[in-house]
C-alpha cells in the first residue's frame, strides 16, 4: 500500500473551508454535495491527524545539571 504524503495543514484547512462554503450555499446537486461531504470528512481527519502529530512533537526544554533536556509537554486538564 502506498504511503500517504504528509498533510499540509493550512492547505487542507483552506480546502475544507471552500467545501463548506460551497455546501452552505445550498445550490449543489445532491451527488456533488455528497462528494463534497466525503472530501470534507477526509480533510477533517487529515487535519486532526496533523494536529495530533504536532502536539506529540511539542516538548519542553528543562535544565538539569547545566544541560538542556527535552521533556514531553503535558497539558493540565
Amino acid at each position: 500500500m502506498a504511503r500517504k504524503s504528509p498533510v499540509n495543514f493550512e492547505k487542507a484547512m483552506s480546502q475544507l473551508e471552500e467545501l463548506v462554503e460551497d455546501m452552505e450555499q445550498g445550490e449543489l446537486p445532491l451527488e456533488d454535495a455528497l462528494k463534497h461531504f466525503e472530501k470534507g470528512i477526509s480533510l477533517a481527519a487529515d487535519c486532526q491527524q496533523a494536529l495530533s502529530k504536532a502536539e506529540q512533537k511539542v516538548t519542553q526544554l528543562i535544565e538539569k545539571n547545566g544541560e538542556l533536556l527535552e521533556k514531553p509537554f503535558e497539558i493540565d486538564d
